[in-house]
């Protein structure tokens, strides 16, 4: 791994969406970016334009469920720089819209993999990372639980956010900084599938809430 920045972000699901937006936002900021996806190619082409910007990345096309392979990313930053400045997870699995009592046990199983169990190790392996440069933790929070047809994702998404507010609850005096804002609507392909046919010229584009979120960061960090 290398890096021209001294300062350090991991973004994890930053193939796409939030992700690629916080990513290109904290590279602008003077982050080396540490780019985690299962895409290679859209992770190549947010390299691209982080190097066109005049930024660095290093590209980790990992699954965040594979535990093992969060070990041995967790190891790399730990020997390569000691520790992390902002964390930002956007990795997410969106199983279809289905009536609770129809869910696929898979879609079930996969959703709690990437949203809740994945998380859980992460914020392990991270908390002393982040804690050792006094390093903040963004997680995003979307508010479905509970909505019609939404049970797999409400669900996993709430024990993900439940999990963050706890951790988020527990470090107030000591830190890391956690924070939970919520994005508003924006035209990610996670959103299409959940409207089809939405008329996506009303949603915030994914830089302007990227930036947003990056704003209030930096502000309470300061």
């Amino acid at each position: 791994m290398d890096a021209s920045s001294d300062k350090i972000a991991l973004v994890t699901g930053a193939s796409r969406g939030l992700g690629a937006a916080l990513a290109e936002g904290l590279a602008a900021r003077g982050f080396h970016i540490i780019a985690l996806a299962r895409t290679s190619g859209a992770l190549e082409e947010l390299d691209d334009r982080i190097r066109a910007a005049g930024s660095t990345a290093t590209l980790a096309p990992m699954d965040v469920t594979k535990p093992e392979a969060m070990i041995q990313l967790a190891g790399a930053m730990a020997e390569r720089w000691g520790g992390l400045d902002v964390w930002a997870h956007c990795a997410i699995h969106a199983a279809p819209l289905t009536p609770a009592g129809h869910i696929d046990p898979r879609d079930w199983q996969k959703s709690f993999d990437c949203n809740a169990h994945a998380t859980h190790g992460l914020i392990a392996l991270l908390h002393p990372l982040l804690m050792a440069r006094k390093g903040t933790a963004i997680i995003p929070a979307d508010d479905v639980a509970g909505h019609a047809y939404y049970a797999s994702y409400g669900a996993s998404k709430a024990a993900q956010m439940s999990l963050a507010q706890s951790w988020q609850a527990e470090t107030q005096k000591l830190g890391p900084r956690v924070l939970t804002p919520t994005p508003a609507p924006m035209p990610t392909a996670l959103r299409a599938r959940f409207h089809p046919g939405e008329d996506r010229s009303r949603l915030s584009d994914c830089a302007s809430e990227a930036a947003r979120i990056l704003e209030q960061a930096f502000a309470k960090a300061g």
